[in-house]
């Protein structure tokens, strides 16, 4: 397969300037590359690592057209960007991954039907187009978590329904949120054992890497913590490793893809999500791997080599949520945080702090992952409250 490799010295871009743009571009940059950036928020942490800024909405035609002769490569930093736009840049330069999996990722129902029809175990799910339709679907029974088919995050646009006569109140939060054409996606209530998620970067010629399985531990929604590797039988693993490259090939992605899995008690593993971008479970290796998540997307998207997939150290990675990022800024608490061995510290560079803001992230290195659990759950005793 005759490949078109994208060297060093070219404009990468990036729709979407957070943290994960900010971090993919830390990535170009070191590499060689040149990084242009189009996040409609002035504020956002990747606009001040870009050669090239674009603040305009992302249905500015001018912009768009702007944008693509700055570039030679686009990729994106999340799945709620416009696929629209991903197909018309697609016209004139590389997108990856292409805006047909971004097509299916971004839809909920169609992602689970997409899995299910490729043979992945996938939760029991119903999709609705009228919140009328909540309270009358008896396929699922109750508990169900209701979500938003399209958009959504962090624990945004999902309720959980504990029974019918819940049904009324989440009705109304639909009427009042509800926009043309929206959807929503009913899925069975699971009393998984454990979740977990899986890294799969994919060439352009096929050639795919996974990294290690790792166990995730959400709070009101959020992911709160990662550990690497999982506590799981080989054979779990590798189940994991089989499905989440199955879901890659089956969409024939070409960049950097995260597979969340819930492990049910009985050692079954059902698919909830695919992430077509890096993910915050995969923080893990920019400090505990030979090559991070964000390196790989690079070398996907330039139809660079795969680089080499190693897990140098146990590790566990803990956001920083909110006030919490004071403990790693304000004294005493940030050079306690720094005398630790072991112990990494990532800032997002937001300006503005948020309750349930992502606003960085520390990673906790060890020779165990009982090591690293008992460093970050240290590290959360000590502070139970923000500084002053």
């Amino acid at each position: 397969m005759n490949v078109t490799i994208i060297d060093p010295g070219a404009t990468l871009g990036v729709l979407g300037g957070g943290q994960l743009g900010a971090m993919f571009a830390t990535a170009a940059r070191r590499m060689g590359y040149g990084v242009a950036v189009w996040d409609p928020h002035a504020e956002a942490p990747a606009h001040r690592l870009a050669d090239y800024s674009l603040t305009q909405p992302f249905s500015d035609v001018a912009a768009r057209k702007d944008f693509a002769r700055h570039v030679h490569a686009v990729t994106y930093e999340w799945e709620n960007v416009p696929g629209e736009l991903c197909e018309q840049l697609e016209l004139e330069v590389p997108v990856r991954p292409s805006s047909r999996v971004l097509r299916v990722i971004q839809d909920r129902i169609e992602q689970k039907t997409f899995l299910q029809t490729h043979g992945l175990n996938v939760p029991a799910f119903y999709g609705i187009s009228l919140p009328e339709e909540l309270d009358r679907q008896a396929v699922l029974g109750y508990p169900l978590i209701c979500k938003t088919a399209t958009a959504g995050y962090d624990g945004k646009g999902q309720w959980k329904i504990s029974r019918v006569e819940d049904c009324a109140v989440v009705q109304e939060d639909l009427i009042r949120t509800m926009r043309p054409g929206s959807r929503w996606i009913l899925e069975e209530f699971l009393l998984f054992e454990r979740e977990v998620s899986i890294l799969v970067v994919r060439s352009i010629d096929g050639t795919m890497r996974t990294y290690p399985l790792v166990e995730n531990i959400h709070e009101d929604g959020m992911l709160r913590q990662t550990t690497v590797p999982a506590d799981v039988p080989a054979a779990v693993t590798q189940q994991a490793v089989m499905m989440a490259r199955s879901a890659v090939q089956a969409l024939d992605g070409v960049g950097v893809f995260c597979v969340e899995l819930f492990l049910m008690g009985d050692g079954r593993l059902l698919v909830n999500e695919v992430a077509p971008r890096p993910h915050n479970s995969g923080h893990y290796s920019l400090d505990a791997c030979t090559v991070s998540q964000f390196e790989q997307q690079v070398r996907a998207l330039c139809g660079q080599p795969l680089g080499e997939v190693r897990l140098l150290s146990p590790a566990v990675m803990l956001n920083l949520i909110g006030d919490e990022v004071l403990f790693a800024t304000v004294s005493p608490a940030n050079q306690e945080l720094l005398c630790e061995p072991g112990a990494v510290v990532h800032l997002y560079g937001k300006r503005a702090i948020r309750p349930k803001r992502k606003m960085g992230h520390i990673t906790f290195l060890a020779s165990t992952c009982a090591e690293a659990l008992a460093k970050a759950a240290a590290f959360r005793s000590r502070h139970p409250q923000p500084p002053q």
